[in-house]
Parts: structure tokens; C-alpha cells; sequence
């Protein structure tokens, strides 16, 4: 009895291994498309967790249906739903870039607070007439200084925030169109793995690598068949190079 207990229990704890998936990616400004060194990403429920590299890399065992959390100083927290695709390209917002811009103004200098930074204005700048339906406050004319806010007081609700944040977004998702009808396809991956003889490891390799080497132009226009012809001879020269 003892053993078949035993037993039960080793098999349990062997399905629930199996059942885990290597994910990986890359985190990434989502201003800048710059790596982040240091995110945390974690299995939200689990103990497994990692933090990224200096190239934005992490590595994780998840399952399909888990969810990972990622946060960072001064960034928003996100959350995403783990499925088959087992690659992430996770952009992450930061805090600063919601915070209105201002301006101050103290004899014998004037600052600008805009992105979470406060620089000095440079007197001779060339300044553009501010719109109708923007607001002023303070009494910027004021000879002994005072404050100004500049900006349509609706441009800094959080719902107009999100809309333009998610306009970019989609924007920039439709420019990369090509890109992602070639990486993201199953088929294109199981074809390619077929014909270049690789393991599922390789290929995620294989695909980071890809993108670590053309972070300048990041595909934005590219067409489905320029991007395959693209990565398939990336493939060539670089596939014996994977372990």
C-alpha cells in the first residue's frame, strides 16, 4: 500500500513537470524600444521567476493558461496570459511619461518638467503660440516668476491617455505586420524546424538572436515574404552556431 501511494504521488509530480513549457523573451521600453535590465518577471502562483539581462532576456517554465506578472521601478506592472506562443516581446510604460507637462518660472531661470524630468528652458528657444482650448494657470507674467500649465485640461485624462497610448500601439503593431505573420506562425515555424533539422530550443534561440541583431530598423514596413526571405538566410548562417 505504501508503495502504490509512493507511486501515485511520483507520477502526479512527473505529469505536473511535464506538463511545464520553457517561455522566453524580451522586455523592452515601450517608448524607446530599449532592452530593461532588471525587470522581474514572475509565474504569478508559482515560484518560478527570473529577471531580464542586459539584452531585456528572461527564461521561465510555465504552462499554457498561467499568467506572468512583470514589474519594475518606476514602470507599470503588466500582466499577460501565457499561451502556445512561447516567445514575448513585453513592452512595459513608463511611469513618467503619464505625468503632465510644466513649466516654472523664478528669476533669473525658467524649468520644464515634462517625461519626469526638470531641465532648464533655454531663454532663446523658439516657441509656438499656444492653441485655442489650451489653458493657462498662475500668474506666469508675473515680473517676481510664478508657475504656468500648458495642455488641454482633457489631454491629461487618464481615458485620453490610454487611447493615444493604444493608437500607438496599434500603429506601430500594423507596421510590423510582415514581421509577425512570419515569427508568430506556426506553420512558418514547424516548416522552417523541419527543413533546418532544429530542436524547439534552437528555433527560440534562433528567433532572439534575430532580434537582437535588427533592433534598428524593427521590421516596421516590411512585407511577409521580404521578412522570410530575410530570416531563412539568417537561418543558414546561423543555425550550425545553436546548441
Amino acid at each position: 500500500m505504501k508503495k502504490w501511494v509512493l507511486g501515485f504521488f511520483f507520477l502526479l509530480h512527473a505529469s505536473l513537470a511535464f506538463g511545464q513549457l520553457s517561455y522566453s523573451g524580451n522586455v523592452l521600453d515601450a517608448s524607446d524600444q530599449k532592452y530593461l535590465e532588471g525587470v522581474f518577471v514572475e509565474v504569478i502562483g508559482s515560484s518560478e521567476n527570473d529577471s531580464t539581462n542586459s539584452r531585456g532576456y528572461f527564461n521561465l517554465k510555465a504552462r499554457p493558461g498561467d499568467s506572468l506578472r512583470i514589474t519594475f521601478p518606476g514602470f507599470l506592472d503588466q500582466k499577460i496570459l501565457l499561451s502556445s506562443d512561447r516567445y514575448l516581446q513585453i513592452q512595459i510604460q513608463d511611469r513618467a511619461r503619464f505625468l503632465p507637462t510644466f513649466e516654472v518660472k523664478s528669476e533669473p531661470y525658467a524649468f520644464r518638467f515634462k517625461d519626469g524630468k526638470l531641465t532648464v528652458i533655454d531663454p532663446n528657444e523658439i516657441r509656438e503660440k499656444s492653441p485655442k482650448g489650451q489653458v493657462t494657470a498662475g500668474p506666469s507674467g508675473s515680473p517676481n516668476g510664478g508657475y504656468a500649465v500648458y495642455g488641454a485640461i482633457s489631454y491629461f485624462t487618464k481615458k485620453a491617455r490610454l487611447a493615444r497610448e493604444y493608437e500607438k500601439k496599434q500603429e506601430w503593431d500594423r507596421r510590423r505586420a510582415g514581421y509577425y505573420a512570419v515569427i508568430e506562425s506556426d506553420s512558418v515555424r514547424k516548416n522552417l524546424m523541419i527543413k533546418y533539422q532544429l530542436v524547439r530550443p534552437q528555433w527560440d534561440k534562433l528567433v532572439i538572436r534575430y532580434n537582437e541583431g535588427n533592433t534598428h530598423h524593427e521590421f516596421l514596413d516590411w512585407p511577409k515574404d521580404r521578412v522570410y526571405a530575410h530570416f531563412n538566410s539568417f537561418i543558414v548562417r546561423e543555425k550550425d552556431w545553436i546548441y
